[in-house]
């Protein structure tokens, strides 16, 4: 009986570790700034700068001031990371910032989802309809209109959107649980895949005719990131 307590133990252990080490893990120094070159040491997918050549350009980003152009985009929203991609010294530390700017009425970031992170929205402009949907349990919506000063959160892995109610142009900013959150358009991810998804598959998953699936497929998906 103690055996098998410990044993049951154990594998509740081992499962939380799993868990915990599903976001990014903690960093083990100050900073790891990341570099492309490999002579440093590989640590969370990023090699690091030798910290004397570190400098504060490193740990510093401007332009999310500047409006994204929304005007090109089919969606009508633009994002702007601001990830390990544009600051090196994000690398490790688990966290990272966009700005998304939507045209008026109807802009949309489309639903996508974040693999690896976390999602805090604050509107600085304008009036979005957000929401997420719950996972397959089910399929609940959580919806909420936000105005300027109010604050959502999309939890991890979850399919989520905003979209633009308001006559103006919309602004917010998010910050991200991860250095480099990733991000799959569901609609982009399905139908616009490379080398397509057989058309039988999406057909009785969809359950749609064959012909939606068809021009469904060869639409251009446009990617506002």
């Amino acid at each position: 009986m103690e055996g098998l307590k410990f044993l049951l133990a154990f594998v509740l252990l081992a499962l939380a570790s799993s868990f915990v080490s599903a976001s990014d893990p903690s960093p083990l120094q100050d900073f790891c700034v990341a570099i492309n070159e490999t002579d440093g040491v590989f640590v969370n997918g990023k090699f690091c700068k030798d910290p004397k050549h570190v400098t504060e350009k490193d740990f510093f980003y401007s332009g999310l001031n500047i409006p994204g152009d929304t005007s090109n985009i089919p969606v009508g929203s633009n994002v702007t990371a601001a990830n390990v991609e544009q600051i090196p010294g994000l690398n490790t530390l688990g966290i990272s910032f966009a700005r998304i700017d939507y045209a008026p009425y109807g802009g949309l970031n489309p639903p996508h989802t974040h693999p690896r992170a976390t999602e805090i929205l604050v509107v600085l402009k304008g009036t979005l309809y957000v929401g997420f949907v719950t996972s397959n349990t089910e399929n609940r919506l959580i919806s909420k209109v936000l105005n300027p000063g109010d604050v959502f959160v999309f939890p991890i892995g979850l399919i989520h959107f905003q979209f633009n109610v308001g006559k103006t142009n919309a602004v917010a900013f998010a910050g991200l649980s991860s250095q480099n959150p990733g991000v799959i358009t569901i609609a982009d991810a399905v139908f616009g895949s490379d080398p397509p998804i057989n058309p039988d598959v999406l057909t009785k998953a969809f359950q749609v005719d064959k012909k939606v699936v068809d021009y469904l497929q060869k639409q251009f998906w446009s990617d506002n990131n």
